[in-house]
C-alpha cells in the first residue's frame, strides 16, 4: 500500500492458443494496453494450451508489491469462458494470496470502438475487392459476419447485434450470421445458403480478436463455397487483430474497474434467467475445468486437436479447438462436466461438420 492508495497492477486474461500466431497476436494486444496505460504495470498470461498461465502473471504482479490487480478478460464477449473459467482461477489465487486483491474487469462487449475497428476491416476488404475484381455497389453486397459459437445463446445474440450494426452502418443489401463451432448455422451451411439469395459479392468477416485454427478454417470453407459458385465474389476481410480501437476498448474496460462502472451485461445469461431452451442450466455451479490445460505450450503435436466444435452434446465455449466434429474419442480425458448443449444435433450445426466429414 502506497501513501496515496494501493499499488494497482493490470492483468489481462487471454484463452491461450496451441497457434502460435494467435499467441503472437494476443502478446501484440497486451504491449498495445501497456502503452495506453503507462501508470500501470501490465501483465497477460492464458487460460490453457499457452505460456505463461495467468497464475504466472498474477505472481509476477504480486511479487513486485501489487496490493489491487484489475484483471480483463482478452475476449469479445462473455461466455463461459469470461463468466466462469477466468473468475475461478482469479478467485482461487486471490483466496490463496489474500494480501492482494482483484477486481475482474468485463469482456469488451459491443462497443463503438469495436464496430469501428470492424467496420475499418471490413472496408479494407471493400476496397481490395473493388480494386481487383471492379467496382460493385454497397447495396448489392452481401455481408457474413462469422462469430465464435458458444453454447451461450446470449453470447450467440450478440453477434447479430454487430452484424446489423455493420450492415446499417454500411448500407449492404443483405446481412447474415454463421459460427465457426458448437452452434448453428456453420461457416458451411451459412455461405451455402448466403449463395441462394442472389449476390455477386459476399463479404465474409470473421469477428475474431485473434488468428489460430478457426479463423483459417472460415477461410477454407469459404474457399470451398466459391469454388461451387464461381460466379459470387467471396472476399475474405481480415479479423479485428491489434486494430487501435480494440486497444483503446481494452485501456476503457480497465479504466471502468476504477471507475466503479464496470457492469457485465447479465440481462440475459443463461445461468442467471430463464433462456428459451436453456432452463436448465439457471444456477449451475461454476467452476473453472482448464486445470488440465494449464501451460501446455504451442507448437505440440496434433495441433489441429483442440478447435471444440464439438457436434457431441456437451459442447463448450472454447476458442481452442478439438477439430473433433467427426469424432467422440478425444484421446483424452475430458472431465468438465458441461451442462449438454440442446441443439448438438442440429442439422446445420456441428453435426453439418459430422456428415461432411465422413463423406470427404
Amino acid at each position: 500500500m502506497t501513501e496515496n492508495g494501493p499499488k494497482i497492477g493490470v492483468m489481462v486474461c487471454g484463452h491461450g492458443s496451441r497457434d502460435e500466431g494467435a499467441v503472437r497476436e494476443f502478446e501484440s494486444v497486451a504491449r498495445g494496453i501497456r502503452e495506453r496505460l503507462p501508470q500501470y504495470e501490465v501483465d497477460s498470461g492464458f487460460l490453457e494450451f499457452a505460456t505463461p498461465i495467468i497464475r504466472t502473471g498474477l505472481d509476477n504482479l504480486r511479487e513486485a508489491g501489487h496490493d489491487l490487480v484489475l484483471a480483463i478478460p482478452g475476449m469479445l464477449f462473455a461466455a463461459g469462458h469470461a463468466k466462469n473459467d477466468i473468475p475461478s482461477v482469479l478467485r482461487t489465487y486471490e483466496a490463496q494470496n489474500p494480501e492482494m486483491k482483484i477486481e475482474y474487469g468485463r469482456e469488451l462487449g459491443i462497443d463503438t470502438k469495436l464496430i469501428k475497428a470492424a467496420a475499418d476491416r471490413i472496408q479494407e476488404a471493400v476496397d481490395q475487392a473493388n480494386k481487383e475484381n471492379g467496382e460493385m455497389p454497397i447495396s448489392e453486397t452481401m455481408l457474413m459476419v462469422v462469430g465464435r459459437g458458444a453454447s451461450d445463446p446470449d453470447a450467440n445474440s450478440n453477434v447479430n447485434k454487430v452484424m446489423r450494426l455493420l450492415w446499417e452502418g454500411f448500407g449492404f443489401g443483405w446481412g447474415e450470421v454463421c459460427y465457426s463451432g458448437v452452434t448453428f448455422p456453420l461457416v458451411q451451411p451459412g455461405l451455402e445458403h448466403a449463395a441462394k439469395l442472389g449476390y455477386k459479392r459476399i463479404i465474409v468477416f470473421p469477428y475474431f480478436l485473434f488468428t489460430g485454427i478457426l479463423v483459417k478454417r472460415i477461410y477454407d470453407y469459404t474457399d470451398t463455397v466459391a469454388v461451387a459458385h464461381p460466379d459470387i465474389d467471396f472476399v475474405k476481410a481480415p479479423y479485428l487483430s491489434d486494430h487501435p480501437q480494440v486497444l483503446d476498448a481494452f485501456a476503457d474496460r480497465v479504466q471502468e474497474i476504477l471507475d466503479g462502472a464496470n457492469v457485465m451485461n447479465c440481462k440475459l445469461c443463461k445461468y442467471r434467467e430463464q433462456v428459451l431452451g436453456f432452463e436448465a442450466e439457471i444456477g449451475l455451479p461454476q467452476e473453472s475445468h482448464h486445470h488440465h490445460v494449464e501451460g501446455i505450450g504451442t507448437g505440440t503435436a496434433d495441433d489441429h486437436s483442440h478447435d471444440h466444435d464439438h457436434s457431441h452434446g456437451h459442447s463448450h465455449d472454447h476458442s481452442h479447438s478439438h477439430g473433433h466434429g467427426h469424432s467422440h474419442d478425444h484421446g483424452h480425458d475430458h472431465d468438465h462436466h458441461h451442462h449438454p448443449y440442446p441443439h448438438a444435433d442440429h442439422p446445420l450445426g456441428p453435426v453439418t461438420m459430422t456428415k461432411d466429414e465422413k463423406n470427404s
